[in-house]
């Protein structure tokens, strides 16, 4: 593992831990707020939003002024919003830091990008499995103790507690080298991008993929508590266990091929959605938050192929286009899974079982069609010092 990866890794740790401490209780803490079941998936949706409009400016300017400048602008932006909501007095204002924190997501695509130019001798697959692992042990602490702080001192001062590894984290990243600006020879730099049906393709497929597997997950810790009596240090508890199946998931399926690992965490989110909408008792829920892990997998596993249908000049936008279709996920799926819940807290469960089935039913067919139009080129790329 290079330095950088290993710098990256500990300072995804920590921002782990500080996001982890307050990420799985957000739609509790909503509701205590005010909230009901389709104002939580319309604001879920709102911040999905924010997400989603700055991944591919993000992922287009670390191409052109570099990687490193803009995550630095997402770790400090991110610590900011997480303040905001930790002073929030009232769920507007809540609403407005939650979807400033989700709009610091635009770090992902620069990130990603930085992670596959520094991870050396590892697969692109492996390096971002790996990393996303580092970035999950931290939530296995941060989840435990969300639940716990939450119910002992208030659902509010978890977000007070968790400025604190988020800062430590900026200040680790800050430490990152600058990594050189990669300028392509020929015109027409984002023409190839734009043209490459391959690449359409395959988002397309990725996109049903994981709609599928997201739809039952945001209201999922709401229907635990209202309908299965889960409680709240428990649901924390829960999100230690789906952060321990992110790790191990991360470094077992990371290292398959990516295609692959693609149809396995499919099935593996199948199951766990399974689990949690039949599940009577702790252990088949615990079950179930594990194998969910399989969802972020998937869209790591998701960049990793897109990475390999185009050329190394354009990999901030090609991920920021990615992060881009992935983020329309964030913004559908939740005020869906709201209008479902309130019909039936069991509807958004069937629901995405049955997009799930449909979906592997067309990667099985479809993906090993997806072929590079033409192979990525590496010789017309020049290297800019920054």
């Amino acid at each position: 593992m290079t330095r950088d990866l290993r710098l990256i890794g500990i300072a995804l740790l920590c921002w782990g831990m500080g996001e982890g401490l307050f990420a799985y209780l957000l739609p509790l803490y909503l509701e205590q707020l005010g909230a009901d079941p389709v104002q939580i998936g319309v604001v879920f949706g709102i911040a999905a939003v924010s997400m989603t409009i700055t991944h591919i400016p993000a992922g287009a300017l670390s191409d052109r002024i570099g990687r490193k400048r803009v995550m630095t602008a997402g770790w400090i932006s991110g610590l900011l919003s997480t303040i905001v909501m930790y002073l929030a007095p009232n769920l507007l204002f809540f609403v407005i830091g939650m979807v400033l924190y989700h709009l610091t997501f635009f770090v992902i695509a620069p990130l990603n990008s930085y992670i596959t130019a520094a991870r050396g001798k590892w697969t692109v697959a492996r390096a971002l499995t790996t990393m996303s692992a580092m970035f999950n042990v931290g939530s296995i602490v941060g989840a435990f103790l969300g639940g716990t702080i939450g119910e002992l001192l208030g659902l509010r001062s978890v977000f007070g507690l968790a400025t604190i590894p988020i800062l430590i984290s900026t200040m680790i990243a800050l430490l990152l080298k600058r990594q050189p600006i990669e300028v392509p020879k020929k015109a027409g730099r984002y023409q190839a991008v734009l043209s490459n049906i391959a690449l359409g393709r395959f988002l397309g497929l990725a996109s049903i993929v994981l709609f599928g597997m997201y739809l039952s997950w945001p209201l999922t810790p709401n229907f635990l508590q209202n309908v299965r009596h889960v409680t709240l240090r428990e649901i924390g508890t829960l999100g230690s266990i789906n952060a321990l199946g992110l790790v191990l998931l991360n470094l077992s399926i990371g290292r398959l091929v990516a295609s692959r690992g693609f149809v396995i965490s499919q099935l593996l989110v199948g199951a766990s959605t399974l689990l949690l909408w039949q599940g009577t008792g702790m252990p088949l829920f615990a079950l179930g938050y594990f194998l969910a892990g399989g969802f972020r997998i998937t869209r790591s596993l998701t960049v990793a192929q897109a990475e390999g249908l185009v050329s190394r000049e354009n990999l901030g936008l090609v991920y920021g286009i990615s992060e881009t279709v992935m983020g329309l996920i964030y913004i559908i799926a939740p005020p869906i899974a709201g209008l479902l819940y309130q019909v039936s807290p069991t509807a958004p469960f069937p629901v995405s079982l049955g997009i799930i089935g449909g979906s592997l039913f067309l990667t099985m067919r479809f993906l090993p069609r997806l072929k590079p139009s033409a192979t990525p080129v590496e010789d017309h790329i020049d290297l800019q010092p920054m």
